[in-house]
Parts: C-alpha cells; structure tokens; sequence
C-alpha cells in the first residue's frame, strides 16, 4: 500500500479535546478513512497548533483527499513517501 504524507494548516488552529469527546472525534475520523481503505498511521503537530504532517497509508492521493473532505479536514498537499532509514546503512546485509 502506498504511503503519503499529507500537509494540513488549520488557521485558527488544531483543536482536539484531551478527553471522551476527542476520542469519539478521532474515531470518527478513523471509521470514515477505512471506507476508502485509508490508514492514518500518525501526525506531527507544529508547536504553535497551526501544521500538521500526517502519514498515511492509502489507495491514491484522491482516496486520502476525499476522506479528508468527508472529515472536514484541510489538504494543502499529499506527496508519495517512502521511509529512508539511517540504520538501513549500519545493519549487517547493507550495501557497501
């Protein structure tokens, strides 16, 4: 499955309650990606609540932008990732 990262500006920032009604909301989110076969595997928000980088898993760049519109979310861009890992180098089998 493709992997993509997905950058988002919330503008009056991101606003997620730390309790009951948070996790109904991030569920809510979860349930409609599965119905296009979209995993959101993590994010990274900026300090000041404006940024986020998300990952995903996911069919296509147009699955990941229309779950984001069913969730309400904003998409300022999807780039097709893939992991570039420093230990890849060091660990026994790399290539030298």
């Amino acid at each position: 499955m493709p992997r993509y990262l997905v950058e988002r500006t919330f503008v009056d920032g991101l606003h997620i309650p730390l309790d009951h009604a948070g996790a109904e909301t991030v569920a809510g989110v979860v349930a409609t990606n599965a119905d296009q076969g979209v995993t959101w595997l993590h994010s990274y928000v900026s300090d000041d609540r404006a940024r986020t980088f998300c990952v995903y898993d996911g069919p296509s760049p147009e699955a990941i932008r229309e779950v984001a519109e069913r969730n309400g979310l904003p998409v300022d861009a999807i780039t097709r990732v893939s992991v570039l890992d420093p230990y890849f180098y060091t660990s026994e089998g790399a290539v030298t």
